[in-house]
C-alpha cells in the first residue's frame, strides 16, 4: 500500500467531497472549507480546508466559521486538523481564535482482505456478539460505551438511533454480551462510492481488555465490508488502540487533532 497514494485519495474522498455521515446532517462546500452541519447533537465541524490555504485566507476562514456556527446557535463545532494540513501553523491560528486541541489521534489505514481473517480473532467464550438493528440494542451499545469510556452516552445514544430509523444500510453497530451484559461495542460507517470504510467505537470494559474483544470487532466490521465490496478501513485511534491497530496491520497516513470551539457565554 502507497500511503502517499491512500492519503491522497482519503483527502479527497472523505474530506474535499464528503458526505452527510446520518439523517439531518448536510455537507456545504464554504470557500476554501468543507464542514458538515446538524442538530447539536450531530458532529459539526470542518472536515476539509484548501491545501493552497494562505496566512491571510485561514485567518479569514476561520472567522467565517465561527460565525456560521455561532449563528446557527450550536454550542460547540470542531475544526478537524490533519497533520499535513496548510498553513503549517493552522493549529496556532485556531488556537488564537480561541479554539482549544484535544488528544492529537494516529490517521491509521488498512487494506480490508488483510483483516478478514485475522489470527486469534475469535470470540472469547461466553460472549456473544448482537448486531444493534433496535432500540433496545441501541441501550445496550450506549451502556457498553458508559462502562468503557466512564462518559456519557447521551451523544452515540441519539446518533445510533437516528442511523437505525433513517440511513442503515451504510451503518453497521454492534454489541459484545457477556452472561447479557454489555462488554464491548464498535461501530462501522460505509462511505459508497468511495472504496473507505471508517471504524469508530471499539471500546471495552475494563476486566474484558485483553482477551482479544478488540481484535474480533475488527475482524468483523473487516468481513462485513469486504462483502459490500469496500477497499480500505480508517480509523482515527487513541494511544490506547493504535498500538493493538498497527500490530493488526494498519499503515499510518498522519494524525488529526480536534480543535473545537466554544462561544463564551
Amino acid at each position: 500500500m502507497r500511503t502517499d497514494e491512500v492519503r491522497d485519495l482519503y483527502d479527497r474522498a472523505l474530506r474535499e467531497h464528503a458526505r452527510p455521515e446520518g439523517p439531518g446532517v448536510e455537507v456545504e462546500r464554504a470557500g476554501p472549507v468543507v464542514r458538515r452541519v446538524g442538530c447539536p447533537d450531530d458532529w459539526n465541524g470542518i472536515v476539509w480546508s484548501d491545501p493552497e490555504l494562505d496566512a491571510e485566507g485561514a485567518d479569514a476562514a476561520i472567522r467565517a466559521q465561527i460565525g456560521h456556527y455561532t449563528a446557527l446557535g450550536h454550542g460547540e463545532f470542531e475544526w478537524k486538523l490533519h497533520s499535513h494540513d496548510r498553513p503549517a501553523d493552522l493549529g496556532d491560528r485556531l488556537r488564537a481564535a480561541g479554539f482549544v486541541p484535544g488528544p492529537p489521534e494516529s490517521l491509521l489505514v488498512a487494506p480490508v482482505e488483510a483483516l478478514t481473517s485475522l489470527p486469534g480473532a475469535q470470540l472469547p467464550e461466553g460472549v456473544v456478539l448482537r448486531p444493534v438493528t433496535d432500540a433496545a440494542g441501541a441501550e445496550l451499545m450506549a451502556r457498553a460505551h458508559e462502562r468503557a469510556f466512564g462518559t456519557d452516552a447521551g451523544r452515540l445514544r441519539h446518533q445510533v438511533l437516528a442511523r437505525l430509523e433513517r440511513a442503515p444500510d451504510d451503518f453497521v453497530a454492534l454489541v459484545a454480551l457477556a452472561g447479557g451484559e454489555p462488554v464491548s461495542s464498535a461501530r462501522m460507517e460505509l462511505y459508497p462510492g468511495t472504496g473507505f470504510a471508517g471504524l469508530w467505537g471499539g471500546g471495552t470494559v475494563a476486566e474484558w481488555r485483553g482477551r482479544g474483544l478488540y481484535r474480533a470487532l475488527v475482524a468483523h466490521r473487516a468481513a462485513v465490508a469486504a462483502e459490500r465490496g469496500y477497499r480500505y478501513l480508517q480509523v482515527d485511534a487513541t494511544d490506547m488502540s493504535a498500538p493493538i491497530l498497527t500490530r493488526l496491520g494498519f499503515t499510518a497516513l498522519g494524525t488529526t487533532t480536534p480543535y473545537v470551539y466554544r462561544p463564551a457565554g
